[in-house]
């Protein structure tokens, strides 16, 4: 294993939310509304993170204590953190190459990055980067071959983890994204561009790196697709319900780690299981897709009660801060993932955004152990309160 980076957080950025407004002043406004936006009324959203600081920590202040140790094994291999970089779909939109600047940083710091099937840098790429750690996302392709030819560039590429997506059997209805043009299909408007215009170190760095791509999707696209045929071969690319029949040949094709992210009920978490996955992460989509639906740290804490013996029970949707992953591992998640937190920091301040926002995450959740009495991230559950 590689020495894992050291480095300090710019104290100009504190936290996530100043990171989020940094973003906000620094990309077009259709690029952060993408990023920081739900479906609906966005109520998830805001529930998200509203339940889980519902959760209170109580401390033990006497006695010996030594450090707190964030070192997490999941899956065979030991990281450094209990936390990792969730997987977020145009990701070169809200800021050029930050796929890549994530993945660098991930591997860096020894933590698990995610690449998503609908990201702006291929499998290839963020392999080569990441020197075979990264965990692959895969939407689930209507066609067969491709879904195999996915399967065997993920192998190919030494990825350890597939994470089977559950929870888009429809494109979320997404108020902001319809009026910026960012629906399917897509359209650019004069808006568009004059707040493009208004972002000038973002439109320098897209004009660098060239515009934003499904870069594994690629092989599968025919060439010169116009934005109205765009949307059509991507509404037709994803046969979007997953089901026991579509996971069983993958389960039975793919050798490595098999995770279904986007449980939200007991009833999914148990099929699951009897699938024989190994492991489920419960989400909402970060609020994206059922705005009438329960928080995430709801049914994780159920399902983690319930089935956590029995499957690795990860989590992801609304977590901003280390008080927060401390918060949802004390609630019985073993690990636990971040997509737009670390996005506004890539957004925020560009290549050192990733290691900003991992160092960060790290001093705060280092420091709330501390505060706790805690030693090991897995212990976090002795602290948790009743109330």
């Amino acid at each position: 294993m590689r020495n894992q980076k050291q480095i300090a957080f710019n104290p100009k950025y504190p936290s996530v939310d100043l990171l989020r407004e940094k973003a906000r002043k620094r990309i077009p406004r259709f690029a952060f509304e993408y990023l920081d936006g739900g479906c609906n009324e966005e109520v998830n959203i805001r529930k998200n993170t509203r339940e889980i600081r519902d959760v209170e920590l109580i401390p033990h202040y006497l006695g010996s204590y030594t450090q707190a140790e964030l070192e997490t094994e999941l899956f065979g291999h030991t990281y450094s953190t209990p936390f990792g970089i969730a997987p977020v779909g145009l990701q070169g939109l809200m800021w050029p190459n930050s796929a890549e600047i994530l993945a660098k940083a991930a591997v860096d710091h020894n933590i698990p990055f995610v690449l998503s099937t609908v990201s702006t840098s291929s499998i290839e790429r963020i392999s080569e980067i990441t020197e075979g750690k990264a965990w692959y996302q895969l939407y689930h392709p209507a066609d067969l071959a491709v879904r195999d030819d996915m399967i065997k560039r993920a192998q190919a590429a030494e990825c350890p983890v597939i994470v089977l997506l559950c929870d888009t059997p429809t494109f979320g209805f997404r108020p902001k994204d319809i009026k910026n043009g960012l629906s399917m299909p897509p359209r650019m408007s004069v808006r568009n561009m004059l707040q493009i215009l208004g972002k000038p170190q973002w439109a320098f760095e897209t004009l660098r790196h060239g515009q934003p791509n499904f870069e594994t999707l690629k092989p599968y696209m025919p060439g010169n697709l116009n934005l109205k045929q765009l949307g059509q071969f991507m509404d037709q690319m994803f046969s979007k319900r997953m089901d026991m029949e579509k996971i069983k040949p993958i389960r039975d094709m793919w050798k490595g780690k098999l995770v279904l992210k986007g449980v939200a009920c007991e009833h999914d978490a148990e099929l699951a299981l009897q699938m024989g996955l190994d492991g489920i992460i419960v989400s909402n989509h970060g609020g994206r897709q059922l705005d009438a639906g329960e928080s995430t740290i709801k049914p994780m804490t159920r399902i983690a009660q319930k089935f956590g013996n029995q499957i690795t029970v990860m989590m992801d949707s609304g977590l901003r801060s280390g008080p927060d992953v401390a918060r949802c591992l004390a609630s019985g998640a073993q690990f636990t993932f971040m997509g737009r937190s670390f996005m506004y920091g890539a957004a925020a301040l560009g290549k050192a955004g990733g290691d900003h926002t991992i160092s960060l995450l790290k001093t705060q959740l280092k420091q709330v152990m501390e505060q706790l009495g805690c030693t090991k991230t897995h212990e976090l559950q002795n602290y948790l309160s009743d109330h």
